[in-house]
């Protein structure tokens, strides 16, 4: 099965180091980490241009060597409560109303937090939930072939992973075509 979500597309990458450079991660880490350079591209552009490294595989050691310098990557609670911290901290009890209602669909939904939403995903990714702006949050939902209308819009520039998007400004509207449409998108993941 292919890599779906771009952890499962680092994972990849890390296993397949070894045969593609010659060497595991954790060569490349050090050489990084030996090098004293900090900024992604920097990192990038040396490992390309001293070690012949491809650019995905330079980007993911890229990103592991910062992720170990910052402490280590964010647990999925510390990116959700970062999500909803200070000016955004009102919008919680409408991610709370939104995951109460689609971990109820089976024991296959995986949330998945990212730094600005959570990813929802079964086989496939089915939704989004995001913290768009200080008073909303935007449900994106995958409906191909769903007509958009008043309240179920099409997702435009919101995201691209996601055809459709509900604004939602309280948890009370957490209704039940809102979770109909949540149910449809999870079925045909």
């Amino acid at each position: 099965m292919m890599p779906q979500s771009p952890e499962e597309m680092a994972a990849a990458i890390i296993a397949n180091m070894p045969e593609k450079t010659g060497r595991p991660i954790e060569h490349w880490l050090a050489i990084a980490k030996k090098s004293g350079l900090s900024k992604h591209g920097q990192i990038i552009t040396m490992l390309k241009a001293d070690h012949g490294l491809t650019h995905g595989y330079a980007n993911v050691v890229a990103i592991k060597h910062r992720e170990a310098a910052e402490g280590g990557p964010a647990s999925p609670d510390e990116l959700i409560e970062a999500q909803y911290a200070g000016a955004k901290a009102g919008l919680r009890p409408i991610y709370d109303a939104i995951m109460a209602r689609v971990l109820e669909f089976g024991p296959d939904v995986e949330v998945i937090p990212r730094k600005a939403y959570a990813s929802l995903r079964r086989s496939t990714q089915f939704g989004l939930v995001q913290p768009s702006t200080k008073t909303r949050v935007d449900l994106g939902l995958k409906l191909p072939d769903e007509a958009a209308g008043t309240r179920l819009e099409a997702s435009g520039s919101f995201s691209d992973m996601v055809t459709h998007r509900v604004r939602v400004s309280d948890a009370s509207q957490v209704d039940d075509e809102l979770i109909g449409w949540l149910r449809n998108a999870y079925e045909r993941a």
